[in-house]
């Protein structure tokens, strides 16, 4: 069990949980509920819909925010629950679309910046696809400091899990009490939420960023 913002408990898996919270694979979502999510997060000036670490360069120039909506859509399957492919999770406040969060074999994420990742300090091989990564959550604005980072971290172990993955990353930011940290740059979550979920630290590759790391 994790526990979220309010102090509630609330369920590791994808089906349930308090305060009506419902989280699923985003197939399970149609495209128009995620466009809610993140049709208004933006990532170095364009609409990232979590395509930053997989395609840089001139795909960041506005014009290229519908492509890669596209690539994300056709990367989550939306709208076809019988895909047996899906790259995140969505959770789901009294049946309102609130977040989301992206989740995937490692390898599906080729820009990763070494210096988050410490493959070599750590003596990681970074093409072993059995490695998965959540990488980025989404919360709409009027649903944030409500636990759902907590619940969607928690529930990608479970994802990861059952989809054969043997271990799963991510690479928080480290928060400090009385010290702001911009809700852009928590896109990748903190320390404390995947704590909660079991995560366990790794690495500490910078100052503000760790790597937290749990193995099935």
């Amino acid at each position: 069990m994790a526990r979220n913002d309010s102090g509630t408990s609330t369920s590791t898996g994808t089906a349930s949980a308090a305060s009506g919270l419902r989280i699923v694979p985003a197939n399970e979502a149609s495209w128009e509920d995620l466009e809610l999510i993140l049709g208004k997060a933006r990532c170095h000036g364009g609409a990232c819909y979590c395509q930053r670490f997989k395609a840089g360069g001139a795909a960041w120039e506005p014009a290229y925010d519908e492509a890669r909506a596209f690539r994300l859509r056709g990367q989550t399957s939306c709208g076809d629950p019988e895909s047996e492919a899906t790259s995140g999770l969505v959770a789901y406040a009294d049946d309102e679309p609130a977040g989301w969060c992206n989740v995937e074999p490692r390898t599906a994420f080729p820009g990763l910046p070494a210096s988050r990742v410490a493959w070599k300090a750590r003596g990681e091989d970074k093409d072993d696809a059995g490695v998965w990564a959540v990488t980025c959550f989404i919360t709409r604005t009027e649903f944030r400091r409500t636990g759902i980072t907590h619940a969607l971290a928690a529930a990608a172990v479970e994802f990861a899990r059952e989809r054969g993955a043997r271990a799963l990353e991510a690479y928080p930011m480290v928060t400090e009490p009385g010290k702001e940290i911009t809700w852009g740059e928590l896109h990748v979550g903190s320390r404390g939420a995947f704590a909660d979920a079991g995560f366990r630290e790794v690495a500490h590759p910078t100052p503000r960023r760790v790597v937290m790391r749990i193995d099935f």
